[in-house]
Order: structure tokens, then C-alpha cells, then sequence
């Protein structure tokens, strides 16, 4: 058997050289070698950097105008809505191209899985990362309520206070459960044994319960406002502050009374300030012997010019009853945005520009007086304070 021989060629290589590639590209010659003389690992992670530094600093700037154009403007709750939704996704794909710039992704997933399979500490490390962004998520949530009713009256202070509550509430016991499946695969029995508690404690706070329930009823009937002035059996004051338990209200003489809900909804509630005005009268009494057309003339034109008082209703003065020593004249006014010192101001008034008026016109206002007699066997009447005697005497037509 004859060998044959196999002869393998093969063309020289050539390796180029810096001076060669440097002729051919001198303008990525120059960033290369910015690009290693500024970034040690490479021209790659200075792109990097560049471009965390450039969508950092647009969010941030976005974000600055737009708390600035939004306070500038005027919107209704519909825009506002949009604007901060608009602002929040504009942020999320901030953070998803800052992710994907580092190609992050794999990485997080991966150490996600990791953790959450192994020791503790890695269970621990997640519980927080979750409750951190429940935390910053209810913010987001309760800043959207807060847009959402600025503009109008669609949804009151107490209204916003309870249902970013609920919000809240939902939101953190769903994070719980998600927390407590981190460390059991038992969690029905957990439920179970939660439920049982729920029990026991609502039978044992029965009453704060029924406080509770109060407070929801109050939220969707809304018979009150922060604010307003309220009389609640025999307690009267303006309304301070409004919670899920109990009502907080400031009285006249400075004293804040704590009310629960239950006793609110339950007893008679006077609201003094619900439609923005309040009709106050004043009663006045004026001597049998006055024309009381005449008396209520000049008390209507004393109280027309007040400005204490609305136009609108116009006052009046009406006759409402014989009193022992007078006539009972009712002045009625109205106020707006009523309060207890408006109110005392507008009675002030009233009371002192009538009596002015009817000193001016010689109308007189009487006090009661009482009339005292005695008689004794032979019909003298002493008098009190003296030791002179009157005589009593009897027109039957005389003696003959």
C-alpha cells in the first residue's frame, strides 16, 4: 500500500496593528480611548452611566415642572387624575429603562427566586422590599383621592380621610398574606384562627364596633362637614375633626367634646350651618298704648340698613303675641356663613339699633310691674315701708 501524502496550505495571517486601525478609524480610535482612559472596564459602562445620568435627570425634571404647571393652573379632578397617572407611568418606564440599561432583569428575577427558596434573612430582605413599595403605592394612592376632590365638593375631608383608609387597610393585608406565604404553605389555618380572633374581639368591643359602623353611616349621609356648627342633643359647637370612631367638636366656651358616632347617628342632630345662612329672631316688646303697626315699621327700618345682616331674605317684623305688659314684636333677620359670634354680632345689633330707634320715636318698651294689696277687717290697705294708711273706699254709689 502506497501512502499518500497530504499536503495542507494555508494563506499567511496578518494581525493589524494599533497604527493600522487607528489610519483606517481615527474618530473611534479617539473615543476608544477616551471611553478606557474615563471608564477602566470600557466604553460600555460609561454608556451606562451617561445614560442613567440622562433619564434621571429628565424624570426629575419632569417631575419638578409638572408640580409647578399643576399649581400654576387651574384643572378640574378629571386632569389632575390624569396628570399624576401620567407622571407615575412616566416614572415606571424610567425605572424599567434604568433596569434595562444595567440588564438587571435576569439578575433581579434570579435573586428573587433565590431568596425567597432560601435562608431566612433572604424572606426577610423581600417582606421589606414589599411593604416599602405598598408603602410608596399608598402614598401615590392617597395623592390621587387628594387631586381627585380638590377641584369640587363631590367628596368631602371626611370621605377622602376614610376611603384612603380602606385603601390602605386593603392594600397591607394583602401584602400580609403575601408576606406570611413567604414563610408558610399553611395559610388557610391561619385565616381560620384570625377569623375566631375577629369574632372575640368584636364581641368584646361591641360598642366601638357600632362606632365604627356610625362613622360609615356619617360618610355616605354626610349630615356634617369640618367646619360646620352643629347642636347634638345638649352639645353645641363647631366640628373640629371627623374620624372612623368618634366626632370632635370646639363649643362656644372653648371645651372640645369628644362624641362618639353612634351617639351622633343615633340621638337629634341640628345642623346650624348646612345651607350657608341662618335666620335668627329677636322678640321685642312694646307698650299696650303704641300703634303696633307702627312699632314694627320703625323697627324694620332700623334693621334694613345693617350690615350684619343679608338683603336677601329681606328682615321682618311680625306680631306673635300679647305678653302681661306688652305687645311681642318677632324681628327676623338672616345671616350668612353663620357661626356663634356671627350670630351674637347680628342679635347685638338688631337689639341695639331698635331700641335707638325707639327711644328716637318715643316708643316705649315696658318692664313688667306688679301691683301689691292687702286688706284687713275694717278695709284699710297699709302700705309698705310707711306708717300711713289708705283708706279703701267702694263706688257702689255712695251713702245717703
Amino acid at each position: 500500500m502506497i501512502p499518500q501524502l497530504v499536503l495542507q496550505t494555508s494563506a499567511p495571517t496578518t494581525t493589524p496593528t494599533g497604527n493600522s486601525t487607528a489610519a483606517s478609524d481615527p474618530l473611534g480610535s479617539l473615543l476608544s480611548a477616551v471611553g478606557q482612559g474615563l471608564f477602566p472596564d470600557g466604553l460600555a459602562f460609561g454608556l451606562q452611566v451617561l445614560l442613567t445620568i440622562i433619564i434621571v435627570a429628565v424624570v426629575l425634571i419632569v417631575r419638578y415642572y409638572e408640580d409647578k404647571w399643576v399649581q400654576s393652573h387651574s384643572f378640574d379632578s378629571v386632569k389632575r387624575v390624569a396628570i399624576a397617572g401620567g407622571i407615575a407611568l412616566f416614572t415606571a418606564v424610567g425605572v424599567l429603562l434604568l433596569i434595562d440599561v444595567w440588564e438587571l432583569g435576569t439578575q433581579l428575577r434570579d435573586s428573587f427566586g433565590s431568596l425567597r427558596s432560601q435562608r431566612l434573612a433572604g424572606r426577610v430582605l423581600i417582606s421589606a422590599v414589599l411593604i416599602g413599595i405598598t408603602y410608596t403605592l399608598s402614598n401615590f394612592v392617597g395623592r390621587v383621592i387628594q387631586v381627585a376632590s380638590g377641584s369640587g365638593d363631590a367628596i368631602s375631608r371626611h370621605q377622602q380621610e376614610i376611603i384612603y383608609r380602606l385603601t390602605q387597610i386593603g392594600m397591607y393585608a394583602t401584602v400580609v398574606l403575601v408576606v406570611l406565604s413567604l414563610f408558610t404553605q399553611d395559610i388557610g389555618s391561619l385565616l381560620v384562627g384570625a377569623g375566631f380572633l375577629g369574632i372575640i374581639v368584636g364581641m368584646a368591643a361591641r360598642q366601638t364596633l357600632g362606632s365604627v359602623l356610625a362613622g360609615f353611616v356619617l360618610m355616605l349621609s354626610r349630615p356634617f362637614e369640618i367646619g360646620d356648627w352643629i347642636a347634638v342633643d345638649d352639645h353645641e359647637g363647631t366640628v373640629t375633626d371627623i374620624t372612623i370612631v368618634d366626632t370632635r367638636i370646639q363649643t362656644f366656651d372653648g371645651e372640645y367634646v369628644i362624641l362618639p358616632n353612634d351617639q351622633i347617628s343615633g340621638g337629634t342632630l341640628v345642623n346650624r350651618t348646612r345651607k350657608g345662612r341662618l335666620r335668627l329672631e329677636v322678640e321685642i316688646g312694646v307698650d299696650y298704648a303704641t300703634d303696633p303697626e307702627r312699632a314694627a315699621e320703625v323697627a324694620l327700618e332700623a334693621v334694613e340698613e345693617l350690615d350684619e345682616l343679608m338683603g336677601v331674605p329681606s328682615p321682618r317684623v311680625v306680631l306673635k303675641r300679647f305678653a302681661d305688659s306688652s305687645v311681642i314684636l318677632g324681628v327676623r333677620v338672616w345671616i350668612d356663613n353663620p357661626s356663634a359670634r356671627r350670630k351674637w354680632r347680628a342679635r347685638t345689633a338688631v337689639i341695639s339699633a331698635v331700641k335707638y330707634a325707639f327711644e328716637e320715636e318715643g316708643i316705649k318698651i315696658p318692664f313688667p310691674q306688679r301691683e301689691l294689696s292687702s286688706r284687713d277687717a275694717e278695709g284699710d290697705v297699709p302700705l309698705a315701708g310707711g306708717g300711713e294708711r289708705h283708706e279703701a273706699t267702694t263706688d257702689g254709689g255712695g251713702d245717703e
